[in-house]
């Protein structure tokens, strides 16, 4: 079993960070666990000793026989499902079905993150809960680490309250990617923020435009949008009419988007 550069293959070979990922997600044997690249089993292994019913999506051929050889039993109990398939195709052809509720918990591979975090967060059926293996320093933009905002972290926090878990140093995989690793848990995923469609579509317009340009001062960036209005809807929202668009906390976001 040799990982796949082309599929972002990176198999954890530690016991105690799996745990962890398991521990962050709050498992009962009443939960659905959705999978995404189980790769060797490694996680799989810690998420079904919780009794929770998995759901695991690979698109590796290779992988398919051994994992359904490995979990032949819980296969036959009805405790795992192994789909052998693409999550980022499966998704867009809206093919993938998962009972609700449910749950995403993964050591995802990283060129998809940015893809994965949108689809489920923006999805009408949305986890309960996603804890990620991401890269470290993905996740350290998405919690502000360094206490400045970004498009993806404000996004992010749109839908979900994220959490860093723990830091996962590269030799804890096999084989050992060229950076370290994070485990990211977003927690209380809801659409609470948007009324409706239309509030979610303007509310990241502005965003995007917010962000256009990160050396901008942020009325520079959103005149386009509001003209002469811009400097006094900062104010009503509580912005600094020198702030740039770091420096502007959700509820302030929100606020602007407000009709």
């Amino acid at each position: 079993m040799y990982a796949k550069k082309s599929l972002g293959q990176n198999f954890l070979n530690s016991k105690t960070v799996a745990s962890e990922i398991v521990r962050a997600g709050e498992l009962s044997p009443t939960d659905t666990v959705l999978e995404i690249g189980p790769g060797r089993g490694f996680l799989t292994e810690e998420l079904l000793g919780t009794g929770a019913h998995v759901v695991a999506i690979e698109k590796d051929d290779q992988l398919i026989p051994f994992l359904s050889e490995k979990f032949a039993d819980a296969i036959t109990k009805k405790q795992f499902t192994l789909v052998h398939g693409d999550i980022v195709e499966l998704l867009e052809t809206k093919k993938l079905v998962v009972p609700s509720p449910y749950k995403v918990i993964a050591n995802i591979p990283y060129y998809i993150t940015g893809f994965i975090l949108r689809a489920f967060l923006e999805a009408e059926k949305k986890p309960e809960r996603m804890v990620l293996m991401l890269q470290k320093e993905v996740a350290d933009r998405i919690v502000a680490r360094d206490k400045k905002e970004s498009i993806l972290s404000i996004a992010v926090k749109a839908y979900a309250t994220p959490r860093m878990v723990k830091k996962v140093p590269a030799r804890y995989f096999t084989p050992e990617p060229k950076v370290d690793s994070a485990v990211l848990s977003l927690e209380n995923i809801s659409s609470k923020n948007f009324l409706n469609p239309s509030a979610e579509a303007v509310f990241f317009d502005i965003l995007k435009k917010g962000f256009a340009h990160k050396r901008k001062k942020l009325a520079g960036n959103l005149k386009e949008l509001f003209g002469d209005k811009t400097v006094p809807l900062l104010k009503q929202a509580g912005i600094d009419q020198n702030a740039r668009a770091e420096d502007v906390s959700l509820d302030q976001w929100l606020l602007l988007a407000r009709p």
